[in-house]
């Protein structure tokens, strides 16, 4: 497999890191201490980092303030959501779910859901293409 790294942004200098390869080790803590760190963060009611990136799966980090909001919307793919700090509602097929550190869900493709953070919380999006 061809390794594929990011490249550095204006708004994330740090350099490339590696998207996908054969194994990717990802430190979630360093992640979560990067998006804390960046302007966006102190700026808007959430902040993400793609993680890992291959034709067949993607994994993003989302962390979101207390009091923030992703409207409903669809995902093209099946979903789960991890977190990892925090507590956030995920609301899809007309039930809420609480979801605290250490829990997760699993939502088949193309069902209109959001998610609210009830306190500051932080999240891995996982898409299988």
């Amino acid at each position: 497999m061809e390794e594929k790294s990011n490249q550095s942004t204006p708004l994330r200098p740090q350099g490339e890191r590696i998207l996908s390869s054969n194994l990717v080790e990802m430190d979630v803590k360093q992640f979560i201490q990067q998006i804390r760190s960046e302007k966006v963060w102190a700026e808007s009611d959430h902040n993400s980092i793609t993680i890992f990136k291959s034709e067949k799966m993607r994994i993003v980090l989302i962390g979101m303030h207390k009091g923030a909001t992703l409207k409903t919307h669809t995902a093209n793919a099946i979903i789960s959501v991890q977190v990892v700090e925090g507590l956030i509602k995920f609301t899809a097929d007309e039930q809420t779910i609480a979801l605290e550190n250490g829990r997760m869900i699993a939502l088949q493709e193309k069902i209109p859901h959001s998610v609210s953070a009830v306190e500051d919380s932080f999240f891995l999006l996982t898409l299988a293409m």
